[in-house]
């Protein structure tokens, strides 16, 4: 993007932007985590849903008309939003509007993500915005919109896709594009066996990241002329994007950090070893995803709570966490938790040893119990004397245990009740 392009345009063409994240999927990848609530509103983070990155990304980048497409099991989803997101003013025109499956056009729910934003193409038209910015909203990452809606006006481009460079092995599960030495696509392939690299770099492929720019009466024609094609899929990287390249200005933005000009922080949580790997490296000294950023806050619903507390300082029986990341409302009670996050409300008894454990919220974990390289979900009750992630062939009796070897432990693998959408 041309570096004079000045601030005041790019809030013009900000406030001229219709958001849509798309919010609908289950993620099977993560197991049983997504037995009882859609992926973008698993716990991520310590006191975060996934979902709160990108709209907190739309806040800060001053798009402030929003709307949440959902579908597949979404209670928690919308009362996390109800809750957390309804600061916004609607007498200034802004709003987080949520827009469940309601089957508007068609008799059948969303079909893909082409689908679903068509099945919504009323309510596009009534805000009647100048640009529509597509969004994932599974994904970890920040991000200033701005700059790329900014590239899209300036490369007069009917489309612009959102990118990033991945290895090959990764780019197998991504969009891949080449592209013109200005940055228009050439080809565009969603998940190749053979992914094509990047020209001079013969590991690297150029991957979309489900972001993308519209212009809205450009894309408005595309969605309905999909929606009469008889066999498409109705999906924006398996349909709409290939059947646009040769016709239209279609371009990509690479996502780089501003500073460095390396590639941005972006982390896809799908399967339960990266869940457990990007809630981790919050944990370190100066980790790539910085929650302390001031500039760039992510916003959430806050729950009231007392501080984190630990309590009892023998030599036996000491509370204690080092280097670990722990919520609010946690009581640690002459345990020992080393590398590990905790979210709120979590509770670990006496004698108790925790290592790499990531526990989400409303945990209570009995005395001596031993965990390591494990995820718990939300609600679980950890029997006194349990032993996980020392022997990987026994937790998988009763347990998840992923190909990394992280154990995922869920209430009802336990017995327990369920806990639903939470």
């Amino acid at each position: 993007m041309n570096s004079n392009v000045s601030p005041r345009f790019v809030s013009r063409l900000t406030r001229d932007t219709l958001a849509l994240i798309l919010a609908g999927g289950r993620g099977s990848r993560l197991r049983q985590m997504t037995l009882w609530r859609a992926k973008p509103a698993v716990p991520f983070g310590g006191k975060f849903r996934i979902i709160d990155f990108p709209l907190s990304n739309c806040m800060n980048s001053g798009i402030r008309r929003v709307g949440v497409l959902t579908q597949y099991k979404a209670h928690s989803l919308i009362q996390h939003i109800q809750r957390g997101w309804s600061f916004l003013r609607g007498e200034f025109g802004e709003f987080v509007e949520l827009l469940p499956a309601q089957q508007r056009i068609e008799s059948s729910w969303y079909e893909g993500t082409a689908d679903a934003v068509y099945q919504n193409l009323d309510i596009i038209r009534n805000h009647a915005p100048e640009y529509v910015l597509i969004l994932a909203g599974d994904h970890i990452y920040k991000m200033d919109y701005g700059p790329m809606i900014a590239r899209h006006v300036e490369n007069q481009a009917d489309m612009t896709v959102g990118c990033l460079e991945v290895d090959l092995q990764r780019a197998r599960a991504f969009g891949v594009m080449t592209t013109s030495s200005d940055g228009r696509i050439l080809e565009f392939n969603e998940k190749p066996e053979a992914p094509a690299p990047v020209p001079g770099h013969s590991d690297i492929a150029l991957a979309s990241m489900g972001i993308y720019i519209f212009n809205t009466r450009f894309l408005f024609e595309q969605l309905i002329k999909d929606a009469d094609r008889p066999y498409s899929t109705h999906d924006f990287g398996t349909d709409i994007i290939p059947s646009i390249i040769d016709q239209y200005r279609v371009f990509t933005h690479p996502f780089r950090d501003v500073q460095s000009g390396q590639q941005a922080y972006w982390r896809d949580v799908g399967t339960v070893d990266a869940f457990w790997e990007a809630n981790l490296e919050l944990i370190g000294v100066t980790p790539e995803l910085n929650l302390y950023d001031c500039d760039w806050p992510i916003w959430t619903y806050q729950e009231q709570l007392p501080p984190a507390k630990f309590v009892f300082d023998s030599k036996e029986r000491r509370g204690m966490a080092v280097d670990s990341m722990v919520s609010g409302g946690c009581v640690i009670s002459g345990a020992t938790v080393r590398h590990s996050l905790l979210f709120s409300n979590v509770k670990v008894n006496s004698y108790a040893r925790l290592q790499h454990a990531v526990v989400l919220p409303e945990v209570e974990i009995g005395r001596n119990c031993n965990i390591r390289n494990a995820v718990i979900d939300r609600g679980c009750r950890i029997p006194a004397d349990m032993v996980i992630g020392k022997d990987l062939q026994q937790d998988a009796e009763r347990f998840h245990v992923s190909p990394g070897g992280v154990v995922l432990v869920t209430p009802e693998m336990l017995g327990q009740e369920l806990h639903h959408a939470r």
